[in-house]
């Protein structure tokens, strides 16, 4: 077990790695309104919209009876760590000053486990995070706070969300091609390339 979660740590961190370098290659769709067009906070909210995107994929993809799978005793299982990617969207974001919608649950982690309802939970949680960088000006990403005990700047509190969010892509990669779950974006280039060599 134990060269299992080994194993699987470092699938994290290759797939990490890898997500966080496709990003540069990826055209965005055209600026929505109100967006910045160049900046930190543009490449921010580029970040956010790419793996928002693949984690949703990714996470449609799981079969629902793999979502209470975990790797290990005292490790998050598929549910989990989708919900704790939710709520540290809220989480992060209280860092710059906002506030959740919504009373959050310190034991959703646990308690929400359905794949429907995990679905519905992400876009909101995403939108958070995306509505509190569009309410930053470029000015405020130099203000300082205070985030798990240190101070430190706002652009430091985005760039760590956005690491976390890569991360937990990465993690959640390795959780479904150990069940057998090819990530949607993986396949739909397996079968661009699979229709290419059939010509």
């Amino acid at each position: 077990m134990a060269g299992l979660i080994k194993r699987l740590g470092l699938i994290v961190l290759a797939v990490s790695l890898c997500s966080i370098a496709a990003t540069t290659g990826n055209a965005r769709p055209s600026t929505p309104p109100g967006e910045p067009k160049q900046g930190f906070r543009a490449e921010i909210l580029g970040q956010l919209s790419f793996v928002e995107k693949r984690i949703e994929d990714l996470a449609a993809a799981m079969p629902s009876e793999k979502y209470s799978w975990r790797p290990g005793e005292g490790v998050r299982s598929v549910s989990e760590v989708y919900m704790h990617i939710v709520g540290a969207n809220y989480m992060f974001m209280t860092f710059l000053g906002v506030k959740p919608p919504m009373k959050m649950d310190p034991g959703m982690e646990k308690s929400v486990t359905d794949k429907t309802e995990i679905a519905a939970k992400f876009k909101p949680s995403f939108d958070h995070f995306r509505n509190t960088v569009l309410g930053l000006s470029d000015k405020d990403l130099d203000k300082t706070t205070t985030m798990f005990g240190r101070t430190t700047t706002y652009r430091n509190v985005l760039v760590t969300a956005i690491a976390h969010l890569h991360e937990h892509l990465g993690q959640s990669i390795a959780y479904a091609r150990t069940n057998g779950v090819v990530p949607p974006w993986t396949a739909a280039e397996q079968a661009e390339a699979a229709k290419k060599d059939s010509q």
